[in-house]
């Protein structure tokens, strides 16, 4: 029998049956005038949900690791130097993709579990009188770890040390789940992908770029073809592509943000929280803790949860997954087997995350580990009994 259960990986996330229908279109003439329709609200629906006026959106057939390339190849130059923070696996795979593109990284080194450094942003760019750093790269969601950071503080960290470097985010895993506010922050590239927030499959790239951004784009010397937004933004002003779309994704992608726009971007980012906090309930009923540092740290899109020393949190993956056909995802990185991951992002309900609460106390009692079955399920419960909203609301 095919599983009809829902997943708790931190992405790709759950697709509702009415974007899969969405994807699932016949052919269509992407030079037709019928492409068009689909892709300018496509665009601007984007721009919307990154609570951008200005912002310059492209969406490229990639993935959230192909949007970091488009950022760094289309404004900047071999030997310029970028800041950024390795605190996680993302952060980490940011770096080295710089790296191979050689530039010069400043790499301030942070606690798997900590997020971006703001106050020692500030100390480095500070020093850095010549302006010699072009970027900031900040993540915003370390999916690996279950850490949000706050980007406003690292807006103000360059502000307060009055350098012109350019702030890009990854916002893979946060943009759609919870608030990002592009404009406000001063975000000059925000980088998403389709499966996540926007509950498509993989296959798009999603960026804003600010005009900042895009005043960069003329003088970089990085080697660019596929991910040249030149010949994208050609390829826009004519409702088309430079080379061949992906249709139904783009349909999908149209009709995605409509759904978040419906709901109410606050609505989207209350039932995120309303949903992480009560696994955050369940897994302080388990005498159990996360890998975020603190409060102020976790995410509403993916809790990491650390396991005993000496337990291998893969032991839970794959047991919820053989057993029970449910899955959740797994320490990566230096957390590797030592944490096991809840995805509660995207679409996602009170009632599917109680039934991945309960799944991985099964687990967790399977396997010996000391959870009584139904405290965390309870703790949950009372959470969402207290802070219900319509049915309505809540992503089908």
């Amino acid at each position: 029998m095919t599983s009809q259960n829902p997943v708790f990986i931190p992405g790709p996330t759950n697709i509702p049956e009415v974007l899969r229908k969405a994807v699932d279109l016949p052919t269509v003439d992407h030079r037709s005038p019928v492409f068009g329709g689909i892709l300018r609200p496509a665009l601007e629906g984007v721009r919307k949900v990154l609570k951008s006026a200005t912002a310059e959106i492209f969406v490229f057939p990639a993935t959230g690791t192909g949007g970091w390339e488009v950022a760094l190849a289309n404004t900047l130059s071999p030997g310029d130097k970028v800041l950024a923070s390795r605190n996680g696996l993302f952060s980490q795979r940011w770096i080295e993709m710089c790296r191979r593109h050689g530039l010069d990284v400043t790499v301030v080194e942070q606690d798997w579990g900590e997020g971006v450094p703001a106050d020692r942003f500030e100390e480095i760019l500070t020093a850095d009188t010549s302006h010699r750093i072009r970027v900031v790269l900040a993540t915003h969601n370390e999916t690996a770890t279950g850490v949000r950071s706050d980007i406003a503080a690292v807006r103000r960290a360059l502000d307060r040390a009055g350098h012109p470097a350019l702030l890009y985010v990854d916002g893979v895993s946060s943009i759609g789940c919870f608030d990002f506010r592009m404009d406000d922050w001063g975000v000059d590239i925000a980088v998403t992908g389709s499966q996540k927030g926007f509950m498509l499959p993989p296959g798009l790239a999603i960026l804003g770029f600010s005009a900042k951004a895009l005043a960069a784009v003329e003088a970089a010397k990085l080697p660019r073809t596929y991910f040249d937004i030149r010949d994208m933004r050609d390829g826009y002003a004519a409702g088309s592509f430079p080379y061949t779309p992906p249709v139904g994704l783009l349909n999908g992608l149209k009709v995605a943000t409509d759904m978040l726009l419906d709901e109410g971007l606050e609505n989207v980012f209350a039932r995120h929280h309303r949903i992480a906090e009560g696994v955050r309930l369940a897994v302080s009923a388990w005498g159990l803790r996360l890998c975020a540092a603190r409060p102020e740290l976790w995410s509403d899109s993916v809790s990491a949860i650390r396991l005993p020393e000496g337990f291998d949190g893969n032991r839970i993956v794959a047991r919820a997954l053989g057993t029970y056909g449910v899955a959740f995802g797994t320490g990566l990185g230096e957390v590797a087997g030592k944490v096991f991951r809840i995805g509660h992002l995207g679409s996602l309900s009170d009632a599917m995350a109680l039934s991945g609460i309960a799944t991985a106390e099964m687990v967790m009692a399977d396997l010996g580990l000391p959870v009584r079955l139904g405290s965390g399920v309870a703790a949950a419960q009372e959470h969402y009994r207290s802070s219900t909203v319509p049915a309505q609301r809540q992503a089908a």
